[in-house]
Formats: structure tokens, C-alpha cells, sequence
């Protein structure tokens, strides 16, 4: 018998064997609990490596950063990620990589999501989910600070102490049930989950057990990219920054104040132009630039907002608040500390970037040498005791402060020099 007798004889037995397969019920497909679990787990585990950055980025700013503002590094995390998963595709990460996601019962005329499920559900189901256990661990925290639990048992504190704590045992054992009842009858993974009806389906009709890696990929590339910003921040001089911002806003400042002499100050005039000549302007610049609160000269506006006099010169004060020792005096006829000059143009020929040389913050002169300031005493004060003020500059000669602005023109050119 040929194979085109075999088919003509089978045709009439194909409509009766088609109608006994659509009477056979296919098997329901059965969303293992392991599973449901394992998603809330990846859920756990996708936040904290998105957290993780910023906690070092912010350790490297402030450690005391990093404690005060992580409960609200993790609130946020979790709400972006509940926008762009649940809110937006109906599944959390965790449950896609699952292949699950939630569903509901029918419902009525209710607004949807871009998800398909209702919105006010998911916005009560994020809340309760997201937005209660930060403030549940905000006020254990401050209850903890101020020692509640210390207080006297008629005290208002110790009553809320106890209620808190009453409310967490109440919802520890509703979530013992709701988990117990979930291992039995596999529908409800949390209590929040039952309280609105949300359970985890299977995505697809047809399960796959293999693993996705494009979270894994997503995540890897995420943690390159910020273990690069981790290693190119240590190089960015930041010092160099702030100088430039502090010169920024001083010149905004003096534009606002004056506008008349903006131009002029800003082309033959640094910073600390007004500075007396008893200060070193590079010791007050790096002070308004410490972080100490308790210093006077901690601010980015210290030069403009000094006391100035009539001729437009800051008035002198008693006691310089940061006096110059050793003094050397630069090409530009100014004179700064030993120590501070030294470093200064040290670190600009170091300095590929600054290659020209250090920028004067009293004159924007770029300095190229500086030499050891030597007072030469004339005719009149020869031989005797100099006064006239009851401090001095920390050098090997004792002299006037008030006349060195009389004295740089006609500074010794045989004094110890020293080229930077």
C-alpha cells in the first residue's frame, strides 16, 4: 500500500481526533512560590547596588552625609524603580527575571496605568510598600535620639513609644500569617499583596526557565560607569575650581556694588587687592576656604565686604588677622609668606595646565620669581628704635608695617633671592 492510500484512508479519522483534543482541558500553569520569593529578593538586591554609589559618592564629600541621608538614598530608589517597573510594565524587576507579572481581578470603570492596572490601586500599593517603612524607621530612629523609651510610663513619649511598638508586633504577626497562608495556597507573597488583591501570574503561556542577563549587562555597565567617576574625581583639582568660582562671584559682587569700577578692578586688580599689607593674601584665601564655621574669614565675599575707606582702600585693622612670616616679595612688587608664596608657584610649575606661572591675587600679575623682602632703614630711623606699630612682621629684622608699602620700591637687590 503507497502513502497516498494511507492518507486517503486516514482523512476521515482527523476530524473526530481534533474534536477529542479540544475536549481535553489543557493543564493550568502553576507559578512556583521559590519563584514569587526570588523576585522580592532580586528586588532587595537591585536597590542596594543602586544605592551603594551614591553612598560612596557622598563619603567622599562628607562621611556624615552618608548616614543622615540614607534612608531617603533608598526611598527614592525605590520609587524611581516602582515608576519605571511596576507603574509602567505591571512586574519589579525581580519579577520580570522571574517571568511574572501582577494582576488583578476584574475591575469597573477605574483609570489605568500605562500598566493596565488600576492607578489608585498602585498608588496605595506603593505607599504601603514604600512610602510607610521610611517613615516607620524615621520615627523609630528619632524615638531612639530623644530616648523615649526611658521615659516615665505616664510620660506622653513613652505612650507613643509603646504604641509604635504595638503596631509593629501587630503588623509582624499579620505578616507571619499572610506568609503562612502564602506557602499553603501559593496566591499572595505579602501582606500588602493580599490587602489588594495583586497576585504574581506567569508573563508568558509558555514558561521559560532560562535566565535573562540583561539586567545583569544593564547593572555591569552602570557599575563601570561609576567606579570610572570614582576614579576620575580624585584627579579633578578642585582647589583650582574653587579659586576660579570664588573670582567668579567676587567680581559679580563688585559689579553689583559698584559697577563703575567693575572694569577697571577686573583688568589691574586680583581679589585681595584691598588687603592690607601687613596680611598675606594667599593665608586669607585659603582660610575662606575652610570648612570651620568658627572662623571670621570663612566666606567667599571676605575682600568685598570689608570695611573700606574713603580713598577706596580697605581700612587697616589692629591686629592683622592673618600676618605674614617670613616675608618674600614677588616680580610684582607683593609680598606674601615664605611658605605660602613657595608652595603656590611650586604646585603651578607642576601644573601642566598653569604652564605660564601663578596668577598675583592682589595685582592678577602672572608671578615668575619671588625674592626674600629686606627692609633698608633710611637716613632718619639709622641707628634708631623703629615704632610706630606694636606688630611686626616674623622675619629676621624688626620693622614698621605701616611703611612697607613706602619701602617695596626701594627694597635691598642684594637680599637672599630665591627663583621659583
Amino acid at each position: 500500500m503507497s502513502w497516498e492510500d494511507v492518507w486517503n484512508n486516514a482523512q476521515s479519522n482527523i476530524p473526530s481526533m481534533q474534536d477529542a483534543l479540544r475536549s481535553l482541558n489543557s493543564p493550568r500553569s502553576r507559578v512556583i512560590r521559590v519563584g514569587q520569593l526570588d523576585s522580592e529578593l532580586l528586588d532587595l538586591e537591585l536597590v542596594n547596588l543602586l544605592v551603594e554609589p551614591l553612598r560612596k559618592a557622598l563619603s567622599l564629600v562628607d562621611t556624615s552625609l552618608q548616614h543622615r541621608f540614607d534612608a531617603e538614598m533608598h526611598l527614592l530608589t525605590q520609587l524611581v524603580l516602582y515608576r519605571l517597573s511596576v507603574w509602567s510594565t505591571g512586574a519589579s524587576y525581580g519579577a520580570k527575571l522571574q517571568g511574572l507579572r501582577y494582576a488583578t481581578p476584574a475591575s469597573g470603570s477605574r483609570k489605568l496605568a500605562p500598566s493596565g492596572l488600576p492607578q489608585q490601586l498602585l498608588l496605595m500599593h506603593g505607599a504601603l510598600t514604600i512610602v510607610a517603612p521610611y517613615f516607620h524607621n524615621r520615627i523609630r530612629a528619632y524615638g531612639l535620639s530623644k530616648a523615649w523609651p526611658d521615659a516615665p510610663s505616664s510620660d506622653r513619649r513613652r505612650k507613643l513609644w509603646d504604641l509604635l511598638v504595638t503596631l509593629e508586633s501587630s503588623y509582624a504577626l499579620l505578616g507571619l500569617t499572610s506568609f503562612v497562608v502564602f506557602l499553603w495556597n501559593g496566591q499572595y507573597r505579602t501582606l500588602a499583596d493580599r490587602l489588594f488583591k495583586l497576585r504574581l501570574i506567569l508573563a508568558r503561556r509558555l514558561v521559560q526557565r532560562d535566565v535573562s542577563y540583561e539586567f545583569m549587562n544593564r547593572q555591569m555597565v552602570w557599575h563601570a560607569f561609576t567606579e570610572f567617576l570614582l576614579f576620575l574625581l580624585p584627579l579633578i583639582n578642585t582647589r583650582k575650581i574653587q579659586r576660579r568660582f570664588h573670582r567668579l562671584k567676587t567680581s559679580l559682587l563688585l559689579s553689583i556694588t559698584s559697577p563703575s569700577k567693575a572694569v577697571t578692578a577686573s583688568r589691574s586688580r586680583g581679589n585681595y587687592w584691598s588687603l592690607p599689607a601687613s596680611e598675606c593674601a594667599i593665608c586669607t584665601e585659603n582660610a575662606s576656604f575652610s570648612l570651620n564655621m568658627a572662623e571670621t574669614s570663612m566666606t567667599f565675599t571676605t575682600n568685598v565686604t570689608q570695611p573700606f575707606s574713603s580713598e577706596g582702600e580697605q581700612a587697616p585693622e589692629a591686629i592683622p588677622r592673618h600676618p605674614i612670616n617670613i616675608p618674600y616679595i614677588t616680580d610684582c612688587q607683593h609680598t606674601y609668606c615664605y611658605h605660602c608664596i613657595a608652595e603656590r608657584m611650586m604646585r603651578s610649575a607642576d601644573d601642566t595646565h598653569d604652564s605660564q606661572g601663578w596668577e598675583c591675587l592682589r595685582c592678577t600679575h602672572i608671578v615668575q620669581s619671588a625674592e626674600r623682602f629686606v627692609l633698608e632703614p633710611s637716613a632718619g630711623t639709622a641707628g634708631s628704635e623703629i615704632s610706630g606699630s606694636d606688630y611686626a612682621f616674623s622675619s629676621d629684622m624688626e620693622f614698621d608695617v605701616t611703611d612697607i608699602s613706602e619701602s617695596i620700591g626701594s627694597y635691598s637687590e642684594s637680599g637672599l633671592s630665591d627663583e621659583y
